[in-house]
């Protein structure tokens, strides 16, 4: 059985030794153990003058079960030697999602296990100490991508907006195929209402991203919204049409944020002159709220009189 392969993502070696290391081990077990039966050439992936593997996005659109398993499983051998960053891998078969790998470092390397002790921390809302984690994690190894994007949500959430700011900056500077960094500056970008500058961001997001990733849809979604706050509404139309088109599994952060996609998609169609549309996605947010905000219901009336549709129930 053949499936279609995405891989994503970069591993930061730290020091040309190593890297010499891992490029040598690389060739040998893909040569002897693997008998060549890989989907990615050394030549395509690996940067000397930086020591890194670098990935921005590669797809396979064919491939059996065992390419799949011995790319997977090297790639998973080798980020081990790294000191930052990740890759992430899709098997999918007719367009669905059949398996998710996500590759990274685990070792015992001091910038490792502080980013990993910083990231868990932040899941568990220790703001303070995330913080000094990851910024052990950058000062051991300068650049840690995806140590300034994550203490750029620290900082965002303790209120430290320019610090956030340079540190979302900075994460792309490092590297600039991840999503999630133009996630966080679009969103402190938005807090400053700066909303042509967020939309620029989010548009990186989704080019970087792929539509089996939530950050994909998230970002479609807020670029939309910001194109209704500047006026553009066609623009906002096409995003939010293809958000709301979207069915997304129940444990799928973006499906509980369907009602304000359609609620904008109904602005961004109002303002395009098509007010019975306009009604009909905004009846559909007011349907799929839990609690209609004052400002949707008040949009379903407005809309409903535009279209000349009695009034909304």
């Amino acid at each position: 059985m053949l499936f279609k392969i995405i891989l994503s993502g970069h591993l930061e070696f730290g020091t040309d030794r190593t890297f010499d290391l891992v490029l040598n081990m690389f060739q040998q077990r893909a040569e002897t153990y693997y008998k060549n039966d890989i989907l990615l050439k050394p030549i395509d992936i690996f940067i000397s003058e930086k020591s890194m593997l670098d990935i921005p996005r590669v797809i396979i659109p064919t491939a059996p079960e065992k390419s799949w398993r011995n790319t997977v499983h090297l790639l998973e051998t080798i980020s081990q030697y790294a000191v930052a960053g990740n890759i992430g891998a899709w098997k999918l078969d007719s367009g669905s999602l059949v398996e998710h790998a996500l590759l990274e470092p685990k070792g015992d390397k001091t910038a490792v296990q502080s980013y990993l002790r910083g990231r868990e921390l932040l899941v568990q809302g220790q703001q303070t100490e995330a913080r000094d984690a990851l910024s052990a994690a950058i000062a051991k190894f300068t650049r840690h991508a995806l140590a300034y994007e994550r203490r750029g949500y620290v900082n965002y959430k303790l209120g430290n907006v320019s610090d956030a700011l340079y540190d979302f900056s900075k994460s792309i500077d490092i590297y600039p195929h991840s999503p999630d960094a133009y996630m966080g500056r679009a969103i402190v970008r938005l807090h400053q209402k700066s909303y042509a500058a967020a939309a620029s961001d989010l548009d990186m997001a989704i080019k970087t991203s792929i539509p089996h990733q939530p950050i994909h849809w998230r970002a479609r979604r807020m670029k939309g919204e910001c194109h209704v706050e500047l006026n553009e509404y066609a623009k906002a139309e096409f995003e939010l049409k293809l958000v709301t088109n979207k069915t997304f599994n129940i444990d799928d952060s973006n499906a509980a944020w369907q009602p304000t996609a359609y609620y904008n998609y109904g602005r961004a169609l109002y303002g395009n002159g098509k007010f019975k549309e306009a009604f009909q996605a905004a009846d559909k947010a007011r349907n799929l709220a839990t609690e209609p905000s004052a400002d949707m219901l008040q949009f379903v009336h407005t809309a409903a009189e535009k279209a000349g549709v009695s009034k909304g129930r």
